[in-house]
This record gives C-alpha cells, sequence and structure tokens, in this order.
C-alpha cells in the first residue's frame, strides 16, 4: 500500500514541524522522521489502527511523540489517505468507537 496525505494532513504536519522547530530546531526533524515511520507500520498493516465512529476512519497513536494520525483505506487504489494529524491536547477530530 502507498501513502497519501490529504491537503489538510500535509499542512497538519508543516504546522507540527513549524512550531515544534521554533523552540528546537533539532527536535522538529526527530518529530516529523517520528510520525512518518509510525506511517510504515501502517503502509504494513493497514487496518492496525483503532476504528472511529466515522464510517472508515481509523486512528494510529505515533510511538515516541503520541501524535493522533487519521487515515482511512482505499482498498482499491491500495493506499492509506492520511486525513488528519494532531496532537493529543486538541480537540479531536474522530472519536474511537
Amino acid at each position: 500500500m502507498r501513502i497519501r496525505f490529504t491537503p489538510r494532513a500535509a499542512s497538519d504536519l508543516a504546522v507540527i514541524a513549524d512550531y515544534v522547530r521554533a523552540r528546537n530546531p533539532i527536535a522538529a526533524q526527530r518529530v516529523r522522521s517520528a510520525i512518518l515511520a509510525s506511517l510504515e507500520t501502517v503502509r504494513s498493516f493497514p487496518k492496525s489502527g483503532r476504528a472511529q465512529t466515522a464510517p472508515g476512519v481509523r486512528k494510529l497513536v505515533t510511538g515516541k511523540y503520541r501524535y493522533l494520525v487519521y487515515y482511512s483505506v482505499d482498498d482499491r487504489r491500495e493506499e492509506v489517505v492520511v486525513l488528519t494529524i494532531q496532537h493529543p491536547a486538541r480537540e479531536r477530530a474522530f472519536e474511537d468507537a
């Protein structure tokens, strides 16, 4: 499966990196890399995330920094579509099923 970011998810990742970079430039790269590395698990195991109440949406909690990655799986196109990436302290876009 390939990974595809929606415009919102791409923006979320950039905003997260910019926010961390303003406080610690070295950490920004680590956070971004950790989020992207977590997506490699989803590439191999697309149903590994927790189902959400919204149909077809799943949630992955990244390992080290605990960001929430919401995604859906398009089996027909063989891709994981990253919908949004959020810090756990923020209001959540979706709810656990």
